[in-house]
């Protein structure tokens, strides 16, 4: 099985081609590095040449809605049309847990990806991310200056990017959902404990301060947007356990 994976280099495209390795399968990473331009399609008949998988781990690089939906519709569109003009069998996107669920700003870029595949010709699957440990992480330390972060209270379910892109690895040897399938921790946080358990962690004293109005992903959230459908694939790793690999990681 020959897979090529676009957005290779990012957070999860990396640990998903790692992954695919491991299942044994033949995987070309791609990225901008690689002279492919998955918005103007510069490249991507050479990089998509025999694929019979093709999984999309691109992402907006910008989280303001009209960017975002220019993103996604332009990538998408010559994402799908490279795969099946190079014969591929499965096209795999990672998309996002309530995206479905608060259709504006960045999820509604997202809603219109999943509707582009959707509606393709293409066999597909689309695997929804719960909130990442890592991507909370970052995002409350990317605050800078004060004594505070003001963060949503917005339930959540929590998950690795190790444990998201595993889902894709074997969703890929699995074969075509012709569906979503979400991807959550075993664990419920408001995102404001849970940002203030991971500020802690790292030794960070500004205090966390429950603000209704706080953005995530530049999208303002009712308590429950965040949360999966029924059915969702539940991981095993809870923060405690993240956190002490982190710290394992960081010591070795």
């Amino acid at each position: 099985m020959r897979v090529v994976v676009i957005g290779a280099t990012g957070l999860i495209g990396s640990r998903i081609v790692a992954g695919l390795r491991d299942h044994g399968v033949d995987v070309v990473p791609v990225s901008r590095a690689d002279g492919v331009d998955v918005t103007t399609g510069e490249g991507l008949a050479r990089a998509l040449g025999g694929a019979e998988v093709v999984v999309d781990a691109t992402d907006s690089p910008s989280h303001v809605e009209a960017a975002s939906v220019d993103f996604f519709n332009t990538a998408t569109r010559n994402l799908l049309r490279a795969a099946m003009a190079a014969g591929a069998e499965h096209y795999v996107m990672l998309s996002v847990v309530g995206a479905t669920q608060a259709p504006t700003g960045y999820f509604r870029a997202k809603v219109l990806q999943e509707e582009l595949v959707r509606r393709s010709p293409m066999p597909h699957s689309i695997v929804r991310a719960a909130p990442l440990f890592e991507s909370v992480d970052a995002d409350c330390r990317s605050v800078l200056g004060g004594g505070s972060v003001h963060v949503t209270p917005a339930w959540v379910r929590p998950v690795s990017a190790d444990d998201v892109a595993g889902t894709v690895a074997r969703t890929v040897v699995g074969g075509p959902r012709f569906g979503a399938l979400e991807v959550v921790g075993p664990e419920e946080y408001r995102l404001d404990d849970l940002s203030a358990r991971l500020l802690a962690a790292r030794g960070d004293v500004r205090e966390v301060i429950t603000d209704p109005a706080a953005l995530f992903l530049g999208v303002p959230l009712l308590l429950w947007t965040l949360l999966p459908e029924s059915g969702a694939q539940v991981t095993d790793e809870t923060v405690a356990q993240w956190l002490a690999r982190r710290k394992q990681s960081a010591d070795a």
